[in-house]
């Protein structure tokens, strides 16, 4: 499919609305009804502007929108460094997940923060809405530059999030989340930054996965240093030893769990892991340097190694945590197979993933509020009193598993097909053990639900489930993960304009 690029100011316009939504949810901040009403009109706008991008990309073209320059480079030597906007096939995968999702969270976080009576609302809600913008901004990003700025962008505006509650639980979690995030990003990233640009020359993404940045000049050991600093400096996409920060960012309300895990914050991480292997590096340098194989056991081991820890987690939160660490690795794994299958189920699973993780901890927060329970040793017999949380938990879960027809059995098969491709007999090992492991975790907290004990003492009184304004995103958000694993053909129009 020929190329073309064309000037859109759509991705300006994009970016802004989660910006401007969050002014206005500080200037309205005394009438929850406007603030919130405003949150939900931004998030409902940057899906159409989003949506309305689709025809254009699905046709072959480029958006592109330059917004400025910030160094105009040497003549002959490098290119300008810009911030500058594209729209293209893999950044309409994460474009669509983060706008989708984000309509789908206003509406639940509003029915949380007030069953809860959360404090500080106004800051909470505007700094979701910036999260979204540097989100929107990462997605968008049309250089490595553009992206680094959007990347730290949301570790900041997330830190008010995780520090929510303002305890010392909140602060600590917050800490360590500040500190693992930032300091990856200043140690490895940005000095990988500078050094790719004083190599190649330019930062900008090439328009294929093939070529990538480097010509065959630089010396193989400095590509490879180069790579492993990326791989390890944007440590929002988990893998270990990098992870830790992920655990301890549980102490932050459900609806920020939720935007951690699903919308913005690790999505961003592997995200921008993956542009940067397939932009950055490209499949003919990763084959040439052997960089791939040896990624997709390195990171096969975060799949094993947080599915084990998930299995001795009692909190539903902390056991969904290390669930993420295990699945974002699926995403990196299935790249790093450089096949074509595995490149399509490491990038479909930013969708799958999303869809079905976000309806987890939207379940774990209704359970909350309604029965006020945190550990699953105490909710036995509790999916009679929650049937429709319940069951939606476990439709999501079987997304995780990666069984038909939920959304994660798609990406399960194009991994395994894509290990058989690569000849990896290992990894297929990694997969199916890890399925294994998903069965482990996930299918004792359904079956102790539905058919388990209550508690000694516990009494559940008829149907108890969350305010319709949280049930009501957990469903959609749960049929979306059924309907995307049975007609999974339209986001794999984007997957599949990546790999061509």
């Amino acid at each position: 499919m020929e190329i073309t690029t064309v000037s859109s100011v759509k991705l300006l316009i994009a970016l802004l609305v989660p910006l401007l939504g969050t002014l206005g949810v500080m200037f309205m901040g005394k009438n929850e009804n406007i603030r919130e009403a405003i949150s939900s009109a931004a998030s409902v706008i940057l899906l159409g502007l989003v949506v309305s991008m689709i025809p254009a990309v699905l046709e072959g073209k480029v958006l592109i929108y330059h917004m400025f320059t910030v160094f105009n480079g040497i003549e002959g030597v490098s290119d300008p460094l810009t911030i500058k906007l594209r729209a293209d096939g893999m950044s309409m995968i994460f474009a669509l997940v983060a706008s989708s999702l984000w309509t789908i969270a206003v509406y639940y976080s509003m029915g949380y923060m007030r069953a809860h009576q959360e404090h500080a609302q106004t800051r909470f809600n505007a700094c979701f809405a910036l999260a979204i913008f540097g989100a929107i901004g990462v997605a968008f990003s049309d250089n490595l530059f553009t992206m680094y700025l959007f990347y730290e962008v949301v570790s900041v505006c997330t830190y008010p999030l995780v520090a929510h509650a303002q305890d010392k639980a909140g602060y600590g979690g917050a800490q360590k989340y500040i500190v693992y995030l930032t300091t990856t990003a200043k140690l490895f990233l940005l000095p990988a930054l500078i050094l790719i640009y004083v190599i190649t020359g330019t930062l900008d993404f090439p328009h294929n996965i093939s070529e990538g940045l480097f010509n065959g000049d630089a010396e193989s050991w400095v590509v490879i240093m180069l790579y492993i600093f990326c791989i390890f400096g944007f440590a929002k996409n988990g893998v270990m030893p990098f992870h830790h920060w992920l655990p301890g960012a549980m102490v932050a309300p459900t609806p920020v769990s939720a935007l951690l895990h699903a919308v913005a914050v690790v999505k961003v991480g592997v995200f921008c892991t993956t542009r940067t292997m397939l932009y950055v590096f490209g499949v003919d340098t990763m084959h040439a340097l052997n960089l791939g194989i040896p990624t997709a056991y390195f990171v096969g081991f975060t799949v094993l190694a947080a599915s084990v820890l998930a299995l001795s987690k009692n909190n539903l939160k902390e056991r969904l945590a290390y669930s993420t660490i295990s699945q974002l690795s699926y995403i990196i794994l299935g790249v790093a197979l450089l096949t074509p299958a595995g490149i399509d189920g490491g990038l479909i699973h930013i969708v799958n993933h999303g869809f079905s993780k976000i309806t987890l901890f939207f379940c774990a927060g209704a359970i909350m509020i309604a029965h006020h329970k945190k550990d699953i040793s105490q909710m036995g017999g509790l999916g009679k009193s929650m049937p429709i949380t319940f069951a939606c938990f476990f439709i999501a879960s079987l997304s995780m598993i990666g069984a038909p027809p939920v959304a994660g059995f798609v990406t399960k098969w194009n991994l395994l097909v894509g290990s058989i491709q690569a000849h990896q007999m290992g990894i297929l090992l990694i997969l199916i053990a890890s399925t294994m492991l998903n069965v482990g975790y996930f299918a004792p907290i359904t079956y102790k639900a539905f058919f388990g004990k209550r508690p000694e003492g516990e009494t559940y009184q008829g149907i108890q489930e969350a305010p319709l304004s949280m049930l009501i995103p957990i469903m959609i958000a749960c049929t979306i993960s059924v309907l995307i694993g049975i007609f999974p053909n339209f986001m794999m129009q984007f997957v599949k304009a990546v790999t061509g």
